[in-house]
């Protein structure tokens, strides 16, 4: 059980280093091409208009440069919530078709009777239930306040 755990941990942080550094050459790559953009230009509206005009050029576009910075950002960080609510939900359905977990459920049932146990798993169920539609309602309502 734990080892599919740590495969999947080792597996996620090799891909994660490897598209870091990827991510890391592009991130180069790309601001040497916008201060060569930037540059270029500057050079051409302060040839042609002046030098007030200029700086507005290069100001403007380095403002566009953050806006879609932002909403990349933003986008990004949506999806990684719901890529991590995704993964919790699917995570505990695979824990209940785990046997070794099948297999204590019904060590439990035998040693304290199935007589004893029916109340107690319908209070545990209610409140789980509870719980996770509690759960539901917070991510919708987190995912309205994010934006």
């Amino acid at each position: 059980m734990f080892q599919r755990a740590i495969d999947d941990f080792k597996e996620s942080a090799g891909n994660a280093v490897r598209l870091t550094s990827l991510a890391g050459v592009a991130v180069f790559a790309g601001f040497v091409t916008i201060v060569f953009l930037c540059a270029a230009a500057f050079v051409f509206v302060l040839q042609n208009y002046g030098l007030i005009e200029a700086c507005l050029t290069g100001a403007a576009i380095f403002f566009l440069i953050t806006l879609i910075a932002v909403v990349t950002y933003a986008i990004r960080r949506n999806a990684m919530k719901k890529r991590v609510a995704k993964t919790a939900r699917s995570a505990a359905q695979n824990l209940l078709a785990d046997p070794m977990l099948v297999t204590a459920g019904l060590q439990l049932v035998r040693a304290i009777g199935i007589k004893k146990l029916i109340p107690i798993l319908a209070v545990g169920g209610l409140a789980l239930g509870l719980l996770a539609g509690r759960r539901d309602r917070d991510d919708e309502g987190n995912a309205s306040d994010d934006t």
